[in-house]
């Protein structure tokens, strides 16, 4: 007989808090409405602070706040706040920027941009939510705890036009493989959703008819609303990371195993992603 895996929730008795960053709207907003519904007291997150504050009454969230994930002191801060509605239970690293370009061509802002976003956010977040997780165990307040990031499928093997985009999603994942194996006996799980092209402003910001947002479009848009629960429902598991759908990761997965033969299908990807791009246009 199989056995069913509990549904990962706080109990009313034992309050914990959460932290969610880019979480105005989008992903991050759907993220915060999953937790909100699994118990956690909720503090969503913004570079756009009336935004967090007006999602975080939207949705039932404790509060809401400003938080630039690029800035080390601004994730602590986050940290102590959230703690000063239940002790920390979660971090969610949401935050992201998306410009696509090639190597050569991207412009230095956006390059550095899309490091200090998308790889040292997650990076000072889980830094802040350990050292808390950690001070809560000493003090037997609390155990543990959770640490999710949004990722991509792009951060699994190669991505023409995408390439300092999925650069900074790579290292984003390698540094959750890693950290999950470093703080696994303290009780803490740390999680990353790989979803593939997700319908956002994110993605409807990159060029239009450029090679990136051609190769995202070729495959399938999922919706926030999926990649929330896909992410969340990892909380209380020991799985690392899982992609969306499931097939494209294997895919993706195979192009790094063997770029060179899997690149020479990347002009009819495109091509299809061109369609799908023209066949949604007014």
């Amino acid at each position: 007989m199989s056995r069913q895996r509990r549904r990962h929730e706080v109990p009313a008795h034992a309050p914990r808090s959460a932290v969610v960053t880019g979480a105005a709207r989008g992903i991050g907003e759907q993220i915060a409405r999953e937790l909100v519904g699994r118990g956690y007291r909720v503090l969503v997150t913004d570079l756009d602070e009336a935004a967090a504050q007006a999602t975080a009454t939207r949705i039932g969230a404790a509060a809401g706040t400003g938080c630039d994930v690029t800035d080390p002191a601004a994730s602590a801060a986050a940290v102590a706040r959230a703690r000063e509605l239940a002790p920390l239970g979660a971090w969610v690293s949401n935050a992201g920027v998306g410009f696509d370009g090639t190597v050569t061509d991207i412009a230095e802002a956006r390059a550095r941009a899309l490091v200090e976003v998308n790889l040292l956010g997650p990076i000072w977040g889980a830094r802040a939510a350990v050292a808390a997780f950690r001070e809560q165990a000493a003090a037997g307040t609390a155990r543990g705890g959770e640490i999710g990031v949004t990722v991509s499928l792009s951060g699994l093997g190669p991505v023409p036009g995408l390439s300092v985009y999925a650069a900074s999603k790579a290292g984003a994942l390698s540094m959750v493989s890693a950290l999950a194996s470093e703080v696994r006996r303290e009780g803490i799980g740390v999680h990353a959703v790989c979803p593939d092209g997700v319908n956002t402003e994110l993605l409807r910001s990159m060029t239009p008819g450029g090679q990136g947002q051609a190769l995202v479009r070729s495959g399938v848009l999922v919706t926030p609303e999926q990649v929330a629960t896909a992410l969340v429902g990892m909380f209380g598991t020991g799985r690392v990371y899982r992609t969306l759908p499931a097939w494209r990761g294997a895919l993706l997965r195979l192009t790094a195993l063997a770029p060179g033969p899997a690149l020479r299908l990347e002009p009819a990807m495109r091509a299809l992603g061109e369609r799908r791009a023209r066949s949604l246009r007014p």
